[in-house]
């Protein structure tokens, strides 16, 4: 299934807006889940996704559409497809942030040659 590099990006603050919700939780049997409002508003505030209120609305009823989410009793949950998604999304960007973890992490050693370059 396509999905827009923005609605992957909504679908991934989704899933990490539950997992920091959840995180207390993982003791014990429930889970915690919101509504479009709280989670539109909660994202608004961040300065990494710059849409308007109303953009998002848009981004996560198309997610709705593919299936991705679904709202039951008012609150947002992941389908199936969603989750399978969401975790192809987790394992892209765990690359990414284990090659950085890696080279800020790792010491050069002396084999490496390099040119100061003016």
């Amino acid at each position: 299934m396509k999905i827009t590099k923005t609605q992957r990006l909504i679908l991934f603050a989704l899933g990490q807006f539950y997992h920091q919700l959840n995180q207390p939780l993982i003791a014990k049997p429930i889970k915690v889940r919101t509504s479009k409002i709280a989670f539109i508003t909660f994202v608004s505030h961040s300065t990494i996704v710059i849409k308007q209120q109303r953009a998002l609305y848009k981004n996560l009823e198309t997610l709705e559409d593919k299936e991705l989410i679904s709202y039951g009793g008012s609150m947002i949950t992941f389908t199936p497809i969603g989750l399978a998604i969401l975790d192809q999304i987790n394992k892209e960007v765990n690359q990414f942030v284990k090659l950085q973890e890696f080279f800020r992490n790792s010491k050069q050693s002396k084999e490496i040659q390099t040119i100061i370059k003016d």
